[in-house]
């Protein structure tokens, strides 16, 4: 394919034409009865919960009309409304509202734990994009943002009478400022149909009347300690933890918040085991804090941009230059859209990206549920996180086609120009900062992680020197990519280039680690397993021998040669086709493996 047909298919909206659905392995056995059973966070795990999924109520209604629930059918809870695994197959329009409505039931034994003062926080994990919660017609939360969690105290309800639970959902999807990734409500090339609703996990679990509120893990590679930061609403006493071979010390003091309990565990001798993509060691300790006790774990690594003994920047793993091979993610499914069907679809991507060769993901313009880090964090995966874009209408001319043609002039435009990078208003900055402060919370202690990527391509990027900085302010523990693509201010650890259609090259930076953060994009369709008949990639290639040896050519010809040259790590695009994209690993059902 040329760069002129490439460039043409980009954005090139297909709304009414109709995908061809698959379904993967997973969805077609998905049991309804038993959807994502497995505890949520496995970093903050405890023993008592309940899952929420299978079907709810919904109804789909314009915003003008005076509320009265009626149920409209059932929809397959956590599934988007668009996707085929939620049994509804609606796109939510920005003028509508969906609504949600289940019967919530207690047992004895939830009963009990509200006589003995025990509080019941119900959590879901990512609504898309604004939700209000009401239990009992009374409004208990409001959210705004379709990547993060929030929860909610539920625990005045819970009796041995039956309450309701509604949830009222609206999304904007592209037709605002709001974060939003890939999602369109007019799909075509690079951009994919857009979902919303409840897409990751609802549930609730039973906690101490004082417990902790959130945990920050920072393991300190060169001091062989690692520091556990306990937040709570009051002093907890009695805190320990169980992990062989660890002293720790123990400190509290009241801060804004609450409280904070901060523990030390410093190994003995400065002995540990580092983790890495070939050795991944996990260390799983427990913590008892009064009555509450917590499974969690973490890992001792590094991740620095350090010169090697020629001078040149690179990227390093526990103080060792660290080649990056890695794959671009964007974690959808054409039979859950961002919903995976279960975790075992999650452990065969992983799996499946490792046994290829590659030892990282870049988590693309996403935030997946925990439990994806967690399989990265045990298998051996470095991952690479995009914060979620946002912004209004994209200028794909500006955004897309000059720095693609004309690669050295997108490099010393400034990204101030607040108009032209779709980033206007106000708000909407000041959203997407919020939003990327609350990633980093949220994710911050992955061990697998070692670099944030705040912008992607020009999609709604605006002062990224800044936010760079804020970035590293806020984690100074990883690594910073802040712009990938092209429109570079010269801050963050990485030159970061996207290059598709030229020779790879190098380009020297004295202080950055050079990366070229997508590359190759070599397009297969296989009939059967694609969702339209066309093709979308940036080189076409008719069977899978023919692309399967490019790649291998592309990699061993261009992309190896460089290393000694300064090349510090490459991401190929991409992990599977998603729609009209054919570039994939594998197919999109995950049936077929293109490339081996």
């Amino acid at each position: 394919m040329r760069l002129k047909d490439a460039l043409a298919n980009i954005h090139k909206e297909h709304a009414d034409d109709a995908l061809i659905q698959l379904t993967t392995t997973w969805g077609e056995k998905l049991d309804k009865e038993h959807i994502w059973q497995e505890y949520p966070r496995p970093q903050l795990h405890r023993q008592h919960f309940r899952m929420l999924h299978g079907e709810w109520d919904y109804a789909i209604v314009p915003q003008s009309e005076e509320y009265s629930f009626e149920s409209q059918g059932k929809i397959l809870v956590p599934f988007s409304p668009e996707s085929y695994l939620s049994g509804v197959g609606r796109q939510l329009q920005p003028n509508e509202y969906l609504w949600y409505q289940r019967i919530l039931t207690f047992t004895k034994e939830d009963c009990q734990r509200k006589e003995n003062k025990e509080r019941c926080i119900l959590h879901f994990d990512a609504v898309d994009q604004q939700a209000v919660v009401y239990v009992n017609d009374v409004e208990v939360a409001k959210h705004y943002g379709g990547y993060l969690p929030f929860e909610v105290d539920i625990t005045e309800y819970v009796s041995e009478n039956p309450c309701t639970l509604q949830v009222r959902v609206q999304d904007d999807s592209d037709t605002s400022y709001h974060t939003r990734g890939k999602q369109t409500l007019k799909r075509g090339g690079m951009f994919y149909t857009a979902q919303s609703g409840i897409w990751q996990s609802v549930w609730y679990e039973w906690v101490p009347e004082n417990y902790v509120k959130t945990m920050k893990i920072t393991p300190n590679y060169d001091a062989a300690s690692v520091t556990i930061i306990l937040e709570s609403d009051a002093p907890i006493k009695g805190v320990s933890v169980a992990l062989d071979g660890i002293v720790y010390e123990v400190s509290e003091k009241q801060t804004e918040k609450g409280w904070q309990t901060t523990l030390v565990l410093q190994f003995e001798g400065g002995v540990f085991v580092p983790w890495s993509p070939e050795e991944p060691y996990l260390y799983y300790f427990i913590i008892k804090a009064d009555s509450d006790e917590i499974r969690s774990y973490f890992a001792m690594r590094n991740f620095t941009v350090e010169k090697d003994e020629k001078g040149i920047p690179r990227f390093c793993l526990n103080h060792k230059p660290y080649f990056l091979n890695g794959l671009l993610d964007q974690g959808y499914w054409p039979d859950g859209l961002m919903t995976a069907p279960c975790d075992e679809a999650f452990i065969y991507d992983i799996e499946l990206a490792k046994k290829t060769g590659f030892n990282m993901i870049r988590k693309h313009i996403k935030i997946e549920p925990l439990r994806w880090y967690y399989h990265c964090d045990r298998l051996g995966m470095i991952v690479w996180q995009d914060m979620v874009n946002g912004g209004t209408t994209y200028n794909m001319a500006w955004v897309c086609y000059m720095p693609t043609a004309l690669p050295g002039l997108g490099r010393v435009i400034k990204d101030n120009l607040y108009h032209m990078f779709s980033r206007k208003a106000e708000e909407g900055r000041r959203l997407w900062e919020e939003e990327c402060k609350g990633t980093i919370e949220h994710l911050y202690n992955v061990p697998s992680i070692s670099t944030w990527v705040p912008f992607n391509e020009a999609w709604g990027q605006f002062d990224a020197a800044r936010v760079a900085e804020d970035v590293k302010s806020q984690d100074p523990t990883r690594t910073v990519d802040h712009a990938s693509g092209w429109f570079d201010q010269k801050a963050g650890d990485f030159n970061s280039v996207h290059n598709y259609f030229r020779k790879l090259k190098v380009e020297k930076d004295e202080k950055r680690a050079f990366v070229i953060s997508e590359y190759g994009g070599y397009a297969c369709h296989i009939a059967g397993h694609s969702s339209v008949e066309r093709i979308f990639g940036y080189k076409k290639f008719d069977t899978l021998e023919d692309v399967s040896k490019a790649y291998h050519e592309l990699y061993e010809k261009q992309v190896q040669p460089l290393i000694e040259k300064g090349l510090s790590g490459v991401v190929y695009t991409q992990l599977s086709d998603i729609e009209e994209e054919v570039n994939g690993l594998v197919t999109y059902d995950r049936k077929v493996v293109k490339i081996k």
